[in-house]
């Protein structure tokens, strides 16, 4: 009788025990539904950017890209001695060139080149005004596009922005240069002979107007070196210099 009490208190102990388990299994199986069905608390992100935030961190990018760029454009041999930008004798008037090299006249080509490209210095160091103004007028809706916008954006909102104020502020500039260096006394003795020459071959005269190509290309030239700064802060943190930028541009890096 004592070994069927103790058998059947085990069998008690061994049920309950089942039991327990079982109903824990249950209760762990109903907290995780209840947990996946209940709304996640979203953490708090740093990276949210006010409107305020988009628009301080992009001009301050620009200001850094066109103080960058201008710096690099004016400076001594900074056309000349930059492939990049350098301005080459007029594509137009290539064939003249090539005439003056064979009448021997290699030094006056040279120091030709030379004069337009320090023309072209010359006139850059006239453009931060004009890229300031137009910075501080950029709106929020500006600020968005250009944020997510191509890796030029910031550059085609500037030359949008600047390009014919650029071109009226370049172009005495650049006149004043060339005539402060005397150019048309080499310029208009080879285009002169040249067209002499051409009465003969049946060529078409040159009528190159040298400030107008100068004053072209020294804006097409700083817009590359705006283009590649931007480029530089949109790719490389390293490039952002400041937390305005770590936090605008970082918003947008893949």
């Amino acid at each position: 009788m004592k070994k069927n009490k103790t058998n059947f208190i085990t069998i008690l102990i061994s049920i309950f025990f089942v039991n327990s388990i079982y109903c824990q299994i249950n209760i762990n199986k109903i907290s995780k539904e209840i947990k996946t069905k209940l709304p996640t608390e979203k953490k708090p992100t740093n990276n949210i950017l006010s409107n305020d935030e988009v628009i301080k961190g992009l001009k301050e990018a620009l200001y850094l890209g066109v103080e960058k760029s201008t710096e690099k454009a004016s400076a001594i041999g900074g056309f000349l001695k930059n492939d990049l930008i350098r301005i080459p004798f007029p594509e137009e008037a290539k064939s003249v060139r090539d005439k003056a090299m064979q009448w021997g006249l290699d030094r006056k080509v040279e120091k030709f080149e030379q004069t337009l490209n320090e023309a072209a210095e010359e006139a850059c160091k006239t453009a931060a005004p004009i890229f300031v103004n137009a910075i501080k007028n950029m709106s929020l809706s500006d600020g968005f596009k250009i944020l997510n916008g191509a890796d030029n954006a910031a550059t085609v909102f500037l030359k949008t922005q600047t390009n014919s104020q650029l071109y009226s502020l370049f172009f005495p500039e650049v006149k004043k240069a060339i005539d402060k260096e005397q150019l048309t006394t080499y310029w208009s003795p080879l285009v002169t002979k040249y067209n002499q020459s051409t009465r003969i071959s049946g060529k078409e005269k040159v009528e190159t107007d040298l400030n107008k190509y100068v004053t072209e290309r020294a804006i097409h030239g700083l817009f590359k070196l705006v283009a590649i700064q931007e480029k530089e802060i949109r790719k490389n943190p390293l490039q952002r210099t400041s937390e305005i930028l770590k936090k605008v541009f970082s918003s947008i890096d893949p």
